[in-house]
């Protein structure tokens, strides 16, 4: 037999938790349907806007678990009696609208605030949109070769120039003829005029060409090397995919070609215009970067020591072109040039340089260390990222002493880049810590060597005397000498040895 709706009656209940789920869903269906027979229409459950829709939403079969037959006392806490929903519907209150004690909040969070947030969160990890650095010179060099004819001659000196990494020739060529222009040739020759003549300014100029012309073929040819033989993984990376083989401008042929051509060059301007050792050293550098280096970044993490000894080989190349003008026969071997006392401020600009690498890459990788891990190279900062950290703040105070024994400015230079390298490390490049201590290291190293240039014995003393019109002391000491010499040796001597007048021997003859 079946009973009409309006003669059910939900039962009242003054404690919800003592009813099952079950109970409580057709409690509530039985209201509704007396409601809308009482109005005189019927309608489904959701239509009405004064029907209570606490079981149409989403919480309450969540928390309803089947299994165990319970309800979580949070829904169960926020069921309306009977006698309350009576009372809301008399009234003609929007159970929607009307909020439910202990029921958790059910905010939506707007588009904009969502995309605002998580641009925030991403700034804060330091992972986000800003760590996307500039495009570098090869890959703007290959956009321009790109956008020109296929016959043009532009095209394919744009693409060969790409080839050779320009912006990082242009620094590993300023590093060599810094130490040359730092190499204290006046100071040499003080000690001990006879051992060799002060270079002419002809001789010292072309032999500043040829280092410049033979360093920079040979860093082309170095990098060169590098593309040839990873193109496939160049393609894995934002920074270099759009290197000219990646992108078809040059074959891999012609790549060869130009390396092999770039290193045979440079290397022979430098044997020829300067010494035989800064050849050898150009050589090594070509076989370390090209044939060492490489390979080893999909190998193992000491890769980043290997190109470091890629980077202090430059000034030394520049501080033994620079003795070989004044080095004399049975004095210009390799071992004079490399091992000798004179040697001894090339190492230690070519021990800064080694330094200076570690903070500079370090912090540089950690901005793409997701690129490298993608590409399958083993860099430090993916693969431990404390000890990459911890590696740039240990060579950013060992540069303290090396640049204290070259130039006591340089450990000035160098504070502000142990202060970012010791953020770096404390928020493991969070925080921006990354790029500041990557932009700290860019201006470190100009500093450095355009304050030992500057402070370099003996380049102020010239223009000190001519604003204050002090004397030459020491050309007129000199000059002073040689003229006793001269007349010395000019004076003839009589059979006792003792010194005879000029005229009375003149006399005599």
């Amino acid at each position: 037999m079946l009973l009409r709706p309006a003669l059910i009656r939900p039962p009242v209940a003054r404690d919800a938790a003592s009813l099952c789920s079950r109970c409580l869903f057709k409690a509530s269906v039985a209201s509704q349907r007396s409601f809308a027979t009482s109005e005189g229409r019927r309608s489904s459950i959701g239509s009405s806007p004064n029907t209570p829709r606490l079981f149409q939403k989403k919480e309450f079969f969540i928390s309803y678990d089947p299994s165990k037959r319970v309800v979580k006392k949070s829904v169960l806490s926020s069921l309306p009696t009977t006698r309350d929903h009576t009372a809301s519907l008399s009234t003609g209150s929007s159970a929607v609208n009307t909020p439910i004690p202990g029921a958790p909040e059910q905010t939506q969070e707007l588009p904009h605030r969502r995309r605002k947030r998580l641009k925030e969160e991403a700034k804060s990890r330091d992972d986000g949109p800003e760590e996307q650095l500039p495009l570098d010179a090869s890959a703007q060099l290959s956009a321009l070769s790109s956008s020109l004819p296929t016959s043009s001659l532009r095209r394919k000196c744009a693409a060969y120039l790409a080839l050779a990494k320009p912006r990082l020739s242009v620094l590993i060529l300023l590093s060599t003829t810094s130490a040359y222009g730092l190499y204290p040739i006046t100071t040499l020759l003080a000690l001990d005029p006879s051992v060799a003549q002060l270079p002419t300014l002809s001789t010292s100029t072309l032999t500043f060409l040829y280092l410049t012309a033979g360093t920079f073929l040979s860093s082309a040819s170095a990098n060169a090397f590098n593309m040839f033989f990873e193109p496939e993984y160049d393609a894995l990376m934002s920074r270099t995919r759009n290197r000219p083989l990646v992108r078809g401008l040059i074959s891999r042929r012609g790549a060869l070609i130009f390396a092999i051509a770039t290193c045979i060059i440079g290397i022979g301007l430098l044997y020829i215009g300067t010494n035989p050792t800064v050849a050898g050293l150009s050589a090594a550098n070509v076989f370390l970067y090209g044939f060492v280096y490489t390979p080893m970044k999909r190998i193992h993490v000491i890769n980043t020591w290997v190109g470091a000894i890629v980077g202090a080989i430059p000034p030394m190349m520049g501080w033994v072109a620079a003795a070989g003008q004044t080095a004399t026969t049975g004095h210009d071997t390799w071992k004079d040039m490399l091992l000798s006392e004179e040697s001894l401020g090339g190492w230690i600009l070519a021990s800064m340089l080694f330094a200076w690498q570690f903070p500079h890459f370090n912090s540089l990788s950690h901005l793409i260390r997701y690129e490298y891990k993608a590409a399958g190279h083993k860099m430090m900062c993916w693969v431990n990222p404390a000890r990459n950290a911890r590696v740039a703040l240990r060579y950013s105070i060992l540069m303290f002493p090396i640049a204290f024994a070259f130039w006591w400015g340089g450990s000035l230079a160098n504070g502000w880049m142990l202060k970012e390298a010791y953020r770096f490390w404390k928020y493991q490049g969070a925080k921006g810590s990354a790029r500041g201590l990557f932009w700290a290291s860019v201006w470190q190293l100009p500093i450095f060597l355009i304050g030992g240039l500057a402070t370099k014995k003996g380049v102020w003393d010239g223009v000190y005397r001519r604003i204050f019109g002090e004397p030459d002391d020491d050309f007129d000491d000199d000059e002073e000498s040689y003229e006793d010499e001269t007349e010395e040796d000019n004076v003839p001597t009589g059979k006792t040895g003792n010194i005879v007048p000029l005229k009375v021997a003149e006399s005599r003859a």
